[in-house]
């Protein structure tokens, strides 16, 4: 089955350690053993095993409230107090956006997700399906070796 959405954060419901578990339900007539080596006959009816699936975790950060804090009022720091970086946003605030340098910088690096909530959760956005990631390269990354013939 798919997952059942939450209306106000679009996650997956009971979304825990940015995992949350789906039914799913064998085919009817389907004999599957355990790991007692019982056998149990699925009628198609009942949960045979939950699923993980990957979730985000979000703390009520509006993806469109932030962008457009800061198209519009970028220039003060509304962007930065809403995100919860209250000394960037009194700085772009006396600054007046850096003179307009600095609010066409966050404008673009908030569009990208670059710069988020500063709690480090997601931003709420209004769909629930596929979503683009950000691949890094970290010390925990594995390179494999290239071979030539």
């Amino acid at each position: 089955d798919e997952p059942k959405i939450d209306n106000s954060t679009q996650e997956p419901m009971n979304c825990t350690n940015h995992t949350a578990y789906v039914q799913c339900l064998p085919a009817p007539n389907i004999t599957c053993k355990d790991h007692l080596g019982v056998e149990k006959v699925f009628t198609g009816q009942e949960v045979g095993f939950y699923k993980p699936i990957a979730c985000r975790s979000v703390n009520g950060y509006s993806y469109k409230v932030a962008v457009a804090l800061s198209l519009f009022l970028g220039w003060l720091g509304a962007d930065r107090f809403y995100l919860g970086y209250p000394a960037l946003g009194l700085l772009k605030f006396c600054t007046v956006g850096f003179c307009g340098i600095g609010s066409l910088i966050d404008f673009i690096l908030i569009s990208m997700q670059i710069v988020g909530p500063s709690d480090g959760s997601s931003y709420i956005i209004d769909y629930y399906g596929a979503r683009l990631t950000r691949l890094t390269i970290t010390n925990a990354t594995f390179r494999k070796m290239q071979t030539y013939p």
